[in-house]
């Protein structure tokens, strides 16, 4: 099989296709031939040796795929052969093929393509357990999402309009922010200039977000807690801005509000039935026409690379997918 290698930690750059033999279904396992393979932030970190799990070198990235499965190993009935599914797993999903526990597989309806699949389980599963299990957002309630025009924040978007909020979409220009509207934001807050707490209490008549969602970090983190609205929950999702912030803890207080954090690979690992509810419950939407995955890009194996670096530069709007198998992969 051609698989992308990492076979020391550094930048994307270090990355290369190479050939490497199958892998073999330990028991309780399957193996899958990949389709599509969703590109994701926490790929640029575990390919530095910044992300909290450390594979043992040389290994594939890769965290969300969808395939078909090839084998099964020892014990396993379930998915039957021939079976699309998706599943998230830590890594090994940049390749034409991987081994995946079959309890984490989700099988993926007719009606659902396979880029829709790969795309769908990282960021719009992390988006959905954020919003309904940790935020518990409510019809017409507020949402705000910074880092908005990336895979996960135009998940949250359009998550969040699926739940019956209203959502304000804060990204740093003018070109994101238009994706940020096409996605379904109702406001819009350009958080590169100046003052833009302003913009957020002229949106929601001084009351703040009900809920925050915070993939970026940094020095976003501050102003965005200052602005929330009274008993408002505040989602730590990740931190794309490369800065872990350190919250002034009298805000919450102040504020009455809940700071909550968001581990989803951790949640779908605790909890894999209520994961496969979510991941359920996404396909179903996608199926009946009601949500449709903001992907991109599409690109081959060799533009895995690529793919990353657009990631860790923050120029990347929507979700990026990495195709195989004989699948069509445009450059665009």
């Amino acid at each position: 099989m051609r698989a992308v290698l990492c076979r020391e930690y550094g930048p994307p750059s270090t990355l290369r296709v190479e050939v490497l033999p199958d892998p073999v279904p330990a028991p309780g396992q399957v193996l899958l031939r990949v389709e599509a393979s969703g590109v994701n932030f926490p790929d640029t970190l575990i390919i530095e040796g910044r992300y909290q799990q450390k594979p043992p070198m040389p290994f594939v990235p890769g965290a969300e795929v969808c395939g078909i499965v090839a084998a099964q190993g020892e014990g396993v009935t379930w998915p039957a052969l021939g079976t699309r599914v998706a599943a998230v797993i830590t890594h090994g999903g940049f390749a034409e093929a991987v081994a995946v526990d079959a309890a984490k597989c989700v099988p993926v309806p007719e009606g659902v393509p396979p880029d829709a699949a790969a795309a769908l389980c990282l960021a719009y599963g992390t988006v959905l357990h954020a919003l309904e299990d940790r935020g518990a957002l409510k019809a017409g309630e507020t949402l705000l999402v910074l880092g908005a025009s990336g895979g996960v924040g135009l998940a949250a978007i359009q998550i969040g309009r699926l739940l019956g909020a209203r959502v304000i979409a804060a990204a740093s220009s003018e070109e994101k922010l238009a994706a940020c509207r096409e996605a379904g934001a109702e406001g819009l807050i350009d958080y590169s200039r100046e003052n833009w707490r302003e913009g957020i209490r002229a949106l929601t008549e001084g009351k703040g977000p009900d809920v925050v969602f915070d993939p970026v970090g940094g020095a976003f983190t501050e102003p965005a807690i200052r602005s929330i609205a009274w008993r408002g929950r505040y989602l730590i999702v990740g931190f794309a801005a490369g800065e872990i912030p350190r919250m002034p803890l009298n805000l919450v207080l102040l504020k009455n509000c809940a700071v909550t954090g968001v581990f989803y690979g951790e949640f779908a690992r605790r909890e894999p039935e209520r994961n496969r509810e979510i991941l359920q419950r996404l396909f179903r939407w996608v199926a009946e026409g009601r949500l449709a995955p903001a992907v991109s890009r599409r690109l081959p194996l060799e533009g895995a690379a690529e793919a990353l670096e657009m990631l860790a530069g923050r120029r990347a709007t929507g979700k990026l997918v990495l195709l195989t198998h004989g699948a069509a992969a445009p450059r665009g």
